[in-house]
């Protein structure tokens, strides 16, 4: 067992710090007196942080965006917060605005929307609501490990399946198929598309990068599972790491395609705000070896800094080296066969098939 150097390291969590949020006016210290837990060996084991989950009372569910490199009109996010504990998450922040932490509170302190189905449900009954894709979640993972006990998920699956509206999403999470009757409803109406996260084939990477998300294999088993049943699946390496895991590129998408994958996207790191922090003390924690190798190819995606947030650029970095990874994945996605982007359509949504289905029970 290796000793974690980090005074703050954690069992199974992707932050090392929980430093308060950017619109906090005080800084609270750990307090680190206490002596820490050793094995039998006399090491220092990491510290284990519980889950706490919190009900989210939100009236409205959809919410509607108009950034021009997203390309996701309607969003419907059943968690705030994620368990996963990707160490890069652009959606950290998110949590500051709610008086928390953009660290270790965003893996812990997750958010959770009971009411969401029926939250749905009305809005979809509503004669205002004109049918598009609902992309659901796009903030944080709608299968994250809470969503086996709640199924809130699920619950908003089944209103979908019931009014036939286009959803798509983004997951990493082999929890996918549970759902997998629900999905061949909305796949038989051209409705729904999944996307499977696959940053690294490396098991150890993942663990330390992704901690509580799917195993790489458990994520490749999921794009193979959905693809037999019949369900339009795609690969998104989301996001590619500059100096960590673009050399696995090609094998990542060749095993997608193996697996049954129709299409194949890419983002590239981004770190707003205080993720900028963050995961640089993971990256100096965990490879210390190549951390200033990878923060200065960020910087060369990023015009010298380690974030850029304008739009047309921050998706895809800019310059000799951003270009070179963008090549790199046109030439594997065409090599794999990974070019079958599916249109969903909206041309069987029905404003009260719900209604018929009810009164049949």
């Amino acid at each position: 067992m290796k000793t974690p150097s980090h005074p703050l390291a954690t069992n199974g969590r992707g932050a090392l710090e929980n430093p308060a949020g950017r619109f906090e006016p005080l800084q609270v210290e750990a307090d680190l007196e206490a002596p820490p837990e050793v094995d039998e060996d006399g090491e220092v084991l990491p510290r284990r942080i519980r889950t706490q989950v919190f009900r989210d009372k939100s009236r409205s569910i959809i919410s509607t965006n108009d950034s021009p490199d997203i390309g996701m009109e309607a969003t419907l996010n059943p968690y705030r917060g994620c368990e996963h504990g990707c160490i890069y998450c652009y959606a950290r922040p998110t949590h500051e605005y709610l008086g928390l932490s953009a660290g270790l509170d965003f893996e812990t302190k997750i958010f959770a929307k009971p009411d969401a189905p029926k939250l749905l449900e009305e809005k979809l009954q509503s004669p205002s609501w004109q049918p598009k894709v609902i992309f659901l979640s796009g903030v944080t993972d709608p299968y994250q490990p809470i969503e086996k006990k709640l199924k809130i998920t699920r619950g908003c699956l089944e209103v979908l399946a019931d009014f036939c509206n286009p959803v798509s999403f983004i997951t990493k999470n082999h929890m996918v198929t549970r759902d997998i009757d629900l999905l061949q409803r909305l796949a038989a109406k051209e409705a729904v598309s999944v996307n499977l996260s696959i940053t690294t084939l490396d098991r150890r990477l993942a663990r330390l990068m992704e901690p509580r998300a799917s195993t790489p294999s458990l994520r490749l088993r999921a794009i193979e599972h959905l693809a037999k049943a019949g369900i339009p699946v795609n690969v998104m390496i989301g996001p590619v790491l500059p100096g960590l895991t673009e050399h696995e590129i090609p094998a990542i998408l060749e095993s997608a395609a193996s697996a049954g994958a129709h299409w194949a996207g890419y983002t590239m790191l981004r770190l707003p705000y205080g993720v900028k922090d963050l995961f640089q003390s993971w990256l100096r924690e965990h490879y210390p070896d190549r951390a200033e190798k990878v923060l200065n190819r960020i910087r060369s995606i990023r015009d010298g800094k380690l974030n850029d947030s304008e739009f047309g650029s921050r998706m895809r970095g800019e310059g000799f080296y951003a270009e070179q990874i963008s090549h790199v994945f046109d030439l594997s996605r065409r090599r794999f066969g990974l070019t079958r982007c599916v249109r969903l359509s909206t041309a069987h949504f029905n404003r009260h098939a719900r209604d018929r289905q009810l009164s049949l029970l």
